[in-house]
């Protein structure tokens, strides 16, 4: 993968809390909105999902979620098993341990479908370390 691969959870230099969930205006969103990692780190990404439907937290680049997205869309139903991907019920947690091998800009997205065209996605930059 372009965005790096799976960690080893005893190398983790930090943890990200992430949370999924809904606003009052009806937009679907992360928080933080913004994800800042350095090339070479190995983060633990805490993700809790605070709000009323199901979502998911998938993060690669930009062309392949585009293309992950499409395929949800025809696809809704469909479940993942991949190590950079957690879908979670309302008031569900998880992680994904994650080490970031090239520098780039990449993103982050549920791809539920109309998820992400709900505002459910964001940039995740990983910068030379």
């Amino acid at each position: 993968m372009a965005i790096g691969s799976p960690g080893d959870a005893s190398k983790a230099s930090r943890t990200i809390d992430v949370t999924m969930k809904e606003t009052d205006d009806g937009a679907m969103v992360f928080e933080p909105a913004v994800i800042e990692v350095k090339r070479g780190e190995t983060v633990r990404f805490a993700i809790t999902n605070r709000g009323v439907l199901e979502h998911e937290f998938v993060m690669d680049a930009s062309p392949e979620i585009a293309e992950h997205k499409d395929l949800m869309r025809r696809f809704p139903e469909m479940m993942h098993d991949d190590a950079n991907a957690v879908r979670l019920e309302p008031g569900a947690a998880g992680e994904i341990i994650w080490s970031f091998t090239k520098a780039g800009s990449f993103e982050f997205a549920c791809l539920i479908p109309g998820h992400y065209e709900m505002g459910m996605h964001g940039p995740l930059t990983v910068s030379e370390s």
